[in-house]
């Protein structure tokens, strides 16, 4: 078996960071990148993002399998049925405090794009998701300023982590 044959980290990350989140006492949420594939509520779509609330308490039926994070929850005293593709969660992370993991969005080529959805009133506030990989800042503008040089001990073109304390 080789890497391409490799199940994703990704539902794993997700379980291990929904089970590190109750264990102690935070709220898990997920922040999910709608598009047709998702089924939640369209009303609580914002710039073709919705924040969840995944905890025990909000949900019922929650299975976070490998391909679907399926659930019913309450929305406005309304229940209903949640399904979201693994591959569409960019982000899960403790309501309390905002650690988790953000994960790289689904590849734009990989067939289908988010669609315009209106605004509308969300309960919850989008996580600030930074983006793993670096950005190229130069892109698109004419006579810019040098690129900066790379950092030391780090490689050109490969993210990096940064401890935060």
């Amino acid at each position: 078996m080789n890497a391409l044959d490799t199940t994703s980290t990704r539902p794993y990350l997700i379980r291990a960071l929904y089970e590190w989140c109750t264990d102690n006492g935070f709220t898990p949420y997920i922040a999910v990148l709608v598009d047709e594939s998702v089924q939640v509520p369209r009303e609580y779509v914002k710039d073709g993002e919705i924040v969840l609330n995944v905890s025990f308490d909000a949900t019922s039926g929650l299975k976070l399998g490998n391909d679907f994070i399926e659930f019913k929850a309450r929305f406005a005293g309304v229940a209903r049925e949640i399904l979201v593709p693994v591959s569409r969660v960019i982000a899960i992370y403790a309501r309390e405090n905002g650690q988790g993991m953000a994960f790289p969005s689904p590849v734009a080529g990989a067939g289908v794009a988010a669609p315009a959805v209106p605004p509308a009133a969300a309960h919850e506030p989008a996580p600030r998701v930074r983006p793993l990989a670096p950005v190229d800042s130069t892109e698109g503008e004419e006579g810019g300023d040098d690129p900066e040089p790379p950092k030391p001990g780090g490689h050109p073109g490969r993210p990096s982590l940064k401890r935060v304390k």
